[in-house]
């Protein structure tokens, strides 16, 4: 049976979370970002999306790589 591929995003970590809320570490570190620049692939689901709404400010998505 052929596996049904999952959109997905590539995330980039551009901006430290030195001087941020908790929260907002927290959430780049649950987005698996740990090194400035990082790139991470991740399914493209509601959750993630609002993830990475909380913390726009610190990364971007990263297109067509």
């Amino acid at each position: 049976m052929a596996k049904k591929k999952t959109p997905t995003l590539k995330i980039k970590y551009v901006r430290s979370t030195i001087g941020r809320p908790e929260a907002q570490k927290k959430v780049v570190l649950g987005l698996g970002l740990r090194k400035l620049n990082q790139v991470v692939e991740r399914p493209d689901t509601p959750e993630i999306r609002g993830m990475v709404t909380k913390v726009r400010h610190l990364v971007e998505v990263v297109e067509g790589e």
